[in-house]
C-alpha cells in the first residue's frame, strides 16, 4: 500500500484531546495534525522523535494532516493509523500474502453480522465453501520484547470474540487476525494486565474454534505492507 504522495515528517511535541498532535516541522512551523488512534497509545508516544503524515486535499476538513507513523527512540517504526489496519490486510488477502486465507472468490468488507449489532471487517465467501469471517485487530504495543492487544480495556474487542463464537456455532469460520505495526513485534500475546477479561475470551475463543493470526507490517514513509506471520501466545 502505497503513501501517494509520499508522507511528510515532523517531531512529536504531544498529543492531546485524543485525537489531536502537535508536530514541529523542518521550518519551525508548529501545526496540528489528526491522530486517528482511538486508543491509549500506549508506549507509543515519544515527544522528540520523528512523525510522519499524510496530508488530505479535502477543503472540508479542519486538520488536513493525519498521523500514520511514529519513530521510537530506538528508532523502531509504528503504524499510529489504526484505520490502515483493515486496508492492509485487505491487500495482503489479495496479494495471497496470508497463507491460511486463500482459496476464496469474494472479499466484501464491513458486513453486518452476528447478534449484538455488530459489522465483520473482512468477508470471504467462495461456493459450496464456509464462509470466513475476519475480525481485524492493529497490535502496536510492545513490552520486553512482546507485542501485546489491547493497550486499553476494550469492551468492543470483548463483544466481537463473543460475535466471532457465534460464527463458528452457526458452521462458519471465524478468524482474529492481529496485524502488527511495531517493527520490534515478533510475538503476539492478549494483554491479560490490561484487559484479563479479553484475554480470557480469547482463549474461550479459540477453544471454540476461532482461528487466531498475527502478520507483521513492513512500514515506511513510502509504503506500507504485510509481509509474514509471526507468534501468537495465549
Amino acid at each position: 500500500m502505497k503513501f501517494i504522495p509520499e508522507l511528510e515528517s515532523g517531531i512529536l511535541i504531544k498529543r492531546y484531546k485524543r485525537f489531536l498532535a502537535d508536530i514541529m516541522l523542518a521550518n519551525g512551523e508548529q501545526i496540528t495534525i489528526h491522530c486517528p488512534n482511538t486508543g491509549s497509545m500506549k508506549n507509543c508516544l515519544f515527544p522528540g522523535e520523528t512523525v510522519w503524515f499524510s496530508t488530505s486535499d479535502n477543503p472540508k476538513r479542519k486538520y488536513a494532516h493525519t498521523w500514520e507513523l511514529m519513530q521510537t527512540d530506538q528508532q523502531h517504526l509504528i503504524g499510529i493509523n489504526t484505520g490502515r489496519a483493515n486496508a492492509l490486510a485487505e491487500d495482503a488477502i489479495k496479494r495471497q500474502v496470508i497463507s491460511e486465507l486463500l482459496g476464496y472468490e469474494h472479499l466484501k468488507r464491513e458486513v453486518k453480522y452476528g447478534s449484538e449489532n455488530s459489522r465483520i471487517d473482512i468477508l470471504l465467501t467462495s461456493p459450496n465453501r464456509a464462509d470466513c469471517y475476519i475480525e481485524v485487530k492493529s497490535c502496536t504495543l510492545l513490552e520486553q520484547h512482546i507485542g501485546y492487544f489491547p493497550d486499553a480495556v476494550t469492551t468492543r474487542g470483548q463483544k466481537h470474540l463473543r460475535e466471532l463464537m457465534h460464527m463458528v456455532t452457526l458452521g462458519h469460520r471465524a478468524v482474529l487476525l492481529f496485524v502488527v505495526q511495531h517493527s520490534g513485534i515478533t510475538t503476539v500475546q492478549p494483554a491479560r494486565h490490561i484487559d484479563p477479561q479479553y484475554a480470557d475470551l480469547l482463549q474461550q475463543a479459540m477453544e471454540h474454534g476461532v482461528e487466531v493470526l498475527a502478520y507483521k507490517t513492513a512500514l515506511s514513509p513510502q509504503a506500507s505492507s504485510i509481509t509474514d506471520s509471526c507468534n501468537v501466545v495465549v
